[in-house]
């Protein structure tokens, strides 16, 4: 298994290749707690990946490396395995799920590697993988359950106790499981009073599930926004090591993680994708014990696609209170949209979409409805507008 001097050995391989990724302060994520953010978004491509994909490949052997590589990836570990490879001068070719962003299949074929597109989420491309380094003879490189991966990423636990000894806990996003094993690995060996909490989507629980009930579980599907860490299945080294060394893994749901990546955004100036801000989803609505806690959420990565990024921005903003929905019964007679957007007006919101229609069948004949979309600061303004609406005898329709 794997062991800390040998993560100590990774770091050495790495300090050429990555950059030690800083630890930033980020006191408005969650006010009860001291929240840091270890900004691996902002390593080289835009992941932690590249840690344990290049410190696996540079301890291959010659005969291994002249065969070529092979990978599966829902987009960082292919980038990881390109770099590396092109690096080491090898032949890299890469299994990629057929809805993985464009962004970071485009990233992959720039760092020289083939991609092939599967059909499918990242367990497809997995088999895929397999079938290809059957019939082609290439080296494998697992994604996450591989001892050498593994302690690539645990490096990442080496660089947070220098950076702040005195911490309480990290949050770490958990797909697979190789990021948090060789973390908490490191970690708990350096210090064992430091918790270290995985977190999952709810789309995706594989590795709750698994850890749970005590075995390995096959989930039939997954779905989330969060791509990265859409997997079906833990891998076994990594259910083991999560299964001894992390206290607790939890799952949050696409909306809380599109709103942590909304506060990234506004309030860190930090761009991550689904994965990577689902460390700070859970510190966020206190998914994990944070209270008064020294805490460190591990931001994974920052390939985010740009093509649904103002989607999860539109999600954020109803997630967090910042826009809102109303619909209100009216009957039909001039004036009353002028009084409805006078009265949001006197109480600070701002209509940005407006819709009229007459009322359905069995409604009032002279009734209608006016369905408006608001921005608004929080849940407590979208309250005080209701009851205002309210008061002038206005009649909202709850959907």
């Amino acid at each position: 298994m794997i062991s800390l001097d040998k993560i100590y050995h990774a770091r050495y391989v790495l300090k050429e290749v990555i950059r030690d990724t800083d630890v930033i302060y980020a006191p408005r994520l969650n006010p009860d707690a001291q929240v840091y953010l270890k900004t691996e978004n902002l390593q080289i491509t835009g992941s932690f990946k590249v840690r344990g994909a290049y410190y696996k490949i540079s301890q291959l052997s010659d005969e291994e490396k002249a065969r070529g590589v092979i990978a599966c990836s829902a987009g960082n570990h292919a980038q990881g395995v390109a770099l590396a490879a092109q690096k080491a001068g090898i032949k890299a070719v890469i299994c990629l799920p057929d809805g993985a962003p464009i962004s970071k299949v485009e990233a992959t074929k720039r760092y020289g590697a083939e991609v092939v597109l599967v059909e499918g989420v990242y367990d497809d491309a997995y088999e895929r993988a397999l079938q290809l380094r059957d019939e082609r003879g290439y080296t494998f490189i697992h994604p996450f359950d591989d001892e050498a991966v593994i302690e690539g990423q645990g490096t990442i636990g080496l660089e947070l106790m220098e950076q702040l000894p005195d911490l309480d806990a990290v949050i770490v996003p958990v797909g697979g499981g190789g990021l948090i094993s060789g973390l908490a690995f490191a970690v708990k060996a350096l210090n064992p009073a430091v918790k270290v909490y995985g977190v999952q989507a709810a789309g995706a629980p594989s590795m709750v599930n698994s850890i749970h009930q005590k075995e390995i579980v096959h989930l039939p599907t997954v779905s989330t926004i969060a791509d990265g860490i859409a997997v079906k299945v833990p891998g076994e080294n990594t259910f083991a090591l999560t299964s001894q060394y992390v206290d607790d893994v939890v799952t949050v749901t696409d909306d809380e993680i599109a709103a942590a990546i909304l506060a990234l955004m506004e309030q860190q100036k930090l761009v991550t994708e689904g994965a990577g801000a689902i460390s700070v989803a859970a510190a966020m609505f206190n998914k994990v014990p944070v209270k008064g806690k020294k805490v460190v959420c591990l931001l994974s990565g920052g390939n985010v696609d740009v093509s649904i990024l103002s989607r999860v921005i539109d999600r954020g903003l109803l997630m967090s209170g910042r826009r809102c929905q109303l619909t209100i019964e009216l009957v039909d007679k001039p004036g009353q949209l002028e009084k409805v957007a006078g009265c949001i007006a006197r109480e600070g919101g701002n209509v940005v979409s407006v819709h009229y229609e007459h009322a359905n069948e069995g409604s009032d004949i002279n009734g209608c409805y006016l369905r408006l979309e608001l921005e608004t600061r929080n849940f407590e303004h979208i309250k005080t507008i209701r009851q205002s609406l309210k008061a002038q005898g206005f009649k909202l329709v709850d959907e």
